[in-house]
């Protein structure tokens, strides 16, 4: 994901969004520290000026009375003995705007010719840029962990704001979502701003003067704009923004890779101002976490559509296969069309009638209704007129058709009739009737038409529907996990469970295999997907991690390979990222000696029987997102009777009736239960589990294991 752009104006860029680190120095005479010197950085962080000199701390920054830097100057001078710390926090109230800035301190003593302490030295680092980067890489992790993880885009945004606004006092943050079309603009997240002005910007048109946001989305470049009272582009909204006391705001477009509007990111102040070089970088930081959440949900939103209609379309599928068998079972000519009459009640229409050549002369060979009244109206009916032939084409008509029947009657508002052929010639009609309020939509009248065809041609389509479940079935067995290898020294057992059916190929994945020196290697891996991408995606891992294995000394090394190759593919041809626990083992005697990363995985768990199953910690982004996602390396040791137990989120995310999770507790609690040592054992135990957990309940997701046992 891309966010074009960055705020203009402002100090310049530093090297993180909160500045360089400083030195501050001072020094203060008396118990009362008066102040006698001090260099710039101390009045920058203190927010005093040379006024200060010559008065007491407590004078030029009250705040500070009651807190710890006042305390560690009354005992410095007091007891003669310098002092050290880190982490000192400071709370200070700098223009009316409440912050907390953090030091590491060296507090000293200063004497006087005659050795008593006449006053103390202050020399100290602000440390507190690097506190708020700490903070800020950890706010961002926890971000794109529930975007990997599909939490709905509105809760990523707004845990996004807030983020914002506690790392940037005084910022009101906000985020609109762009229509598909780009022409306006929908609330997305602004938890701080009033209800009513969310309420009036949403729907804001994109264009010129449009306030800061639907200027800076027609624009396509970013808006800062210091003072609305006066800017041009807020002259239709400054009363709103005066009432919900805004007085600045600078607004970002946010943009898909591919370079679609998505939305804008903006930054409100109560204050009229110009945005800092930090409000520069932490809006280009978080509008392009802005944009992976909204490219993902919108992916997701075309996903759902995508998989709706794929539904009703399988469901058609399903009706017309089911019809074709059905019909398949009748060789009678006319049989055949009567069972065909009852197949179309009343999933297609409330009543059908069939006319078709029998004797060499049109007549009428099947009628069926929904109800009994009607049923009974269609079989008093006799006509013995020859019928006219069959239409052409499919014709669709208010009211009664033009053929014999009782349909005043029944009441008939409706009606489509379509032609039966067979090899190009037509034999008959098959037409279905519309009574009272009943609609006949295109979808019913399209499956008509097909049921029409395959009545026509039972044979042919009973031949394709076998090839075509053949080809499923191969598809389906060649993408299935092979059968689990012997590893000397140890033992293996796995368990996979695709929550689809037929050619809905799952994600997770795991795979074991020899490596040279006696080497083996493993792993268990998630892809964000379902289907064919993510059957694509699986088997890049997989054979990449086959390929490079024997080549690379380290699971670190291996995983950095499978992230090019992921990063590295067409972008558009489907899959997602990867979350993968990969290692090495070596057999050694009675243990196993494991290398392992872990990047965006579910922690595995090491079993001792007799002992508290422990996870195993390492630390790595998820695959396929970051070029720079390279996981930490953790080691084990399995001894005799220990296993390794690796799982996907589809275990520990699986529901009980009421709704709750069986979690990474759940695993580690039906560990420590028993005191299985068989890695088939182990599987068995966590299986268990998982099935008295849900209890029938379904899971729509993929399950997989993987057990490693020492033995």
């Amino acid at each position: 994901m891309t966010a074009h752009g960055a705020l203009d104006g402002g100090d310049p860029e530093p090297d993180s969004p909160f500045g360089r680190s400083s030195a501050v120095f001072a020094q203060f005479d008396g118990p009362d520290h008066t102040l006698r010197g001090a260099n710039p950085a101390f009045h920058d962080v203190l927010g005093t000026d040379a006024a200060a000199l010559g008065r007491p701390l407590a004078d030029s920054v009250p705040e500070l009375a009651d807190q710890a830097l006042t305390a560690l100057l009354d005992e410095v001078y007091r007891t003669g003995r310098p002092y050290s710390g880190q982490d000192i926090l400071l709370r200070l109230d700098i223009g009316g705007h409440r912050h907390e800035a953090y030091f590491d301190l060296t507090v000293e003593p200063r004497h006087a010719s005659s050795g008593q302490v006449r006053g103390v030295r202050l020399l100290g680092v602000d440390i507190t840029p690097v506190k708020h980067a700490q903070a800020l890489a950890a706010e961002q992790r926890a971000l794109l962990e529930q975007i990997a993880r599909h939490a709905p885009v509105r809760e990523v945004l707004e845990g996004m704001t807030r983020v914002i606004e506690e790392l940037s006092p005084g910022v009101i943050a906000s985020v609109l979502l762009a229509d598909p079309d780009g022409l306006h603009l929908r609330h997305g997240a602004a938890p701080s701003l009033p209800d009513f002005y969310n309420e009036a910007i949403d729907g804001l048109a994109t264009g010129e003067g449009m306030g800061s946001c639907g200027t800076a989305a027609h624009r396509r470049r970013p808006v800062v704009v210091t003072e609305i009272a006066t800017d041009p582009s807020w002259e239709g909204y400054r009363e709103l923004a005066a009432r919900a006391g805004l007085a600045a705001c600078w607004s970002t477009p946010i943009f898909s890779a591919g370079g679609q509007l998505l939305g804008t990111f903006a930054m409100y102040h109560r204050a009229p101002r110009a945005p800092r070089a930090s409000d520069r970088a932490l809006s280009a930081a978080f509008a392009r976490i802005a944009a992976l959440a909204v490219e993902r949900h919108r992916a997701e939103e075309a996903r759902a559509v995508a998989e709706a209609k794929e539904k009703a379309a399988r469901e058609d599928l399903a009706f017309l296969l089911e019809a074709g068998t059905a019909l398949g079972h009748d060789l009678d000519y006319e049989q055949t069309l009567q069972h065909l009459a009852r197949l179309c009640v009343p999933d297609l229409a409330p009543v059908c009638v069939i006319d078709a050549v029998s004797d060499g002369r049109m007549r009428r060979v099947a009628a069926h209704a929904e109800e009994p009244r009607q049923q009974q109206l269609l079989a008093a009916h006799v006509d013995g007129a020859d019928l006219p032939g069959a239409p052409d084409t499919t014709r669709i008509a208010r009211g009664a058709p033009d053929t014999p029947g009782p349909w005043d009657a029944l009441d008939v508002t409706g009606h489509v009739r379509i032609p039966l052929r067979e090899r190009g010639s037509g034999y008959g009609t098959l037409t279905l009737l519309t009574t009272g309020d009943h609609p006949l939509d295109w979808r019913r009248v399209a499956l008509a038409e097909e049921l029409a065809h395959r009545a026509s041609t039972v044979a042919r389509n009973a031949r394709q529907y076998h090839d075509r479940a053949r080809l499923a079935h191969d598809l389906q067995a060649g993408l299935l996990l092979a059968d689990m290898p012997e590893l000397p020294g140890g033992e293996l057992a796995a368990y996979y469970r695709p929550a689809g059916e037929g050619l809905d190929i799952g994600g997770d994945f795991y795979d074991v295999f020899p490596l040279p020196g006696d080497r083996w290697a493993f792993m268990i891996g998630d892809v964000c997907g379902r289907g064919a991408p993510a059957a694509t995606i699986t088997a890049l891992v997989r054979h990449t991690a086959r390929a490079v294995a024997p080549l690379l000394a380290d699971p670190v090394a291996v995983a950095g390979a499978i992230n090019t190759a992921l990063l590295e593919r067409v972008p558009g041809t489907g899959g997602d990222f990867v979350t993968l626990v990969y290692g090495h083992l070596l057999p050694r005697g009675d243990r196993l000696d494991i290398d392992l990363v872990r990047a965006g995985h579910l922690m595995p768990v090491h079993h001792r029987p007799g002992r508290l199953p422990a996870t195993v910690s390492s630390e790595g982004m998820l695959l396929g997102a970051f070029a720079e996602a390279v996981p930490e390396a953790a080691t084990l040791r399995l001894h005799t009777g220990e296993s390794l137990v690796l799982s996907t989120d589809g275990i520990t995310e699986s529901r009980d009736s009421t709704g709750r999770q069986f979690g990474e507790a759940g695993i580690t609690r039906a560990l420590a239960r028993g005191r299985p040592v068989a890695a088939h054992e182990v599987l068995g135990s966590v299986i268990s589990a998982v099935t008295q957990h849900t209890a029938g309940v379904p899971t729509d997701d993929d399950q997989a294991l993987l057990v490693l046992t020492a033995r």
